[in-house]
């Protein structure tokens, strides 16, 4: 490759990175669900790598084969060491500038042998307290990984007062649920466990439920020196979440492209190779008119929703007061539980931006079915409170500008990993 002129070169790659945009764009190929993979080739070598790309089917399915487990396939399963390396992960486009983000690997690194068996955990019924009800219940794959319900729904069909937060993504979050009342993902996981309108059950139980399992037993002594315990179930739930990581998005291809874009046609030249690959995964991942247009709504200084939903995950972290739910007699006071702060009143985490299509209903409460309900709230300003967030004003946006932020969102949207939701120990 020649050296661009007047340094663009080093500008633009500095630029790329700090984005966490790959000017190699034939370095990515993808398969029918959409998902970048690095290489030439999705084949995996013939021995398992501990260096993964969070996001793919790999991690996900499952031990080999068709029908319950059995203590046979689970032994077997656990006698490969590679199982039991820990994992050295990356992540895919989109995602990948926040790296720096990454949460709770320290503290519960990843290995295959765990994220398996978190896996296993999510989808069991038996943690709860009559055999009804598991993680997937309310993080259910095939519905975005929240439900479609206004509020969770546990044992004996026993309602909370929150809708169901999306469990994707998780590997660059923190403080968990609306409020952020779990410091952990671990934390998280086992919560609803004890919550008597989720799972019903206690720790005490679900422990003694799990060791009776022989199929879980034999895994959890192998991979814990503590053996079934609470904080294990915690973490081996945690470690299966961590992987449930969103593919890159049409909106991911088109930031790729952006750069090549603003550069002149001499740079061009000299970046022909790589502008081609990038133009080509762009037309093959394409946004519409409506949704580039809406892109530049979302960003702008007249809407900024980035204000709020920025960064790779295109979510803050942070609480805020929307005025959702604020009409009632006595409103959810949100984060306020947790941090007893008066200006914490009524405020919630941000939601994640990517695959939010896929997320219905929408806010804490679940009170918006449509994306275009949500976009007509914060049109019109949310709802007047005392502590109605400073990043809420009225927007008096056209009808036109209101389909084209629909549109962008939606074209946030990206592959899930294949998830095995069966295959559970007998």
């Amino acid at each position: 490759m020649k050296l661009l002129h007047h340094g663009r070169y080093a500008l633009l790659l500095k630029f790329s990175l700090a984005l966490g945009i790959s000017i190699s764009a034939t370095q990515y190929k993808i398969d029918q669900q959409g998902v970048a993979y690095a290489g030439e080739t999705k084949q995996p070598p013939a021995k398992k790598s501990n260096k993964v790309l969070l996001g793919t089917d790999d991690l996900t399915s499952g031990i080999p084969g068709k029908g319950p487990l059995t203590v046979k396939e689970i032994k077997e399963w656990l006698s490969q060491p590679e199982n039991h390396e820990i994992l050295e992960v990356s992540l895919p486009l989109g995602l990948s500038a926040g790296t720096a983000q990454i949460v709770g690997l320290k503290e519960n690194p990843l290995t295959r042998a765990k994220i398996e068996l978190g896996r296993q955990l999510y989808f069991d019924t038996r943690l709860s307290a009559d055999n009804t009800v598991s993680c997937a219940s309310c993080h259910h794959p095939d519905e975005g990984y929240g439900r479609r319900t206004q509020f969770g729904v546990g044992i004996k069909g026993l309602q909370g007062g929150r809708n169901s937060p999306v469990s994707y993504n998780r590997i660059l979050s923190g403080a968990q649920f609306w409020d952020g009342r779990a410091a952990s993902l671990e934390e998280q996981a086992v919560g609803p466990i004890a919550n008597p309108i989720e799972m019903g059950n206690t720790h005490e139980n679900a422990v003694k439920t799990v060791k009776e399992i022989p199929g879980y037993q034999i895994q959890f002594d192998k991979i814990f020196k503590e053996g079934v315990t609470i904080d294990n179930i915690g973490k081996a739930i945690a470690s299966f979440e961590r992987t449930l990581v969103t593919g890159p998005s049409p909106f991911d291809f088109q930031e790729q492209l952006r750069p090549f874009l603003k550069m002149d046609k001499e740079d061009l030249e000299d970046l022909e190779e790589e502008y081609k690959a990038t133009l080509a995964l762009t037309k093959a991942n394409p946004m519409s008119k409506s949704a580039l247009r809406g892109r530049t709504l979302f960003f702008s200084e007249k809407v900024n929703c980035a204000a709020c939903h920025l960064g790779p995950n295109l979510a803050d972290e942070k609480y805020h007061n929307l005025g959702v739910g604020m009409t009632v007699k006595n409103p959810d006071l949100g984060r306020y539980v947790v941090t007893k702060q008066e200006k914490d009143k009524g405020a919630f985490k941000t939601p994640t931006i990517r695959n939010v299509a896929l997320s219905a209903p929408y806010m804490h409460d679940g009170a918006f079915e449509t994306l275009e309900e949500v976009v007509e709230h914060y049109n019109k300003g949310g709802h007047p409170n005392p502590y109605l967030s400073d990043k809420v004003k009225k927007l008096n946006l056209s009808d036109q500008d209101k389909k084209d932020l629909v549109e962008f969102m939606k074209a946030c949207t990206g592959a899930f990993p294949k998830v095995e939701s069966g295959r559970l120990p007998q």
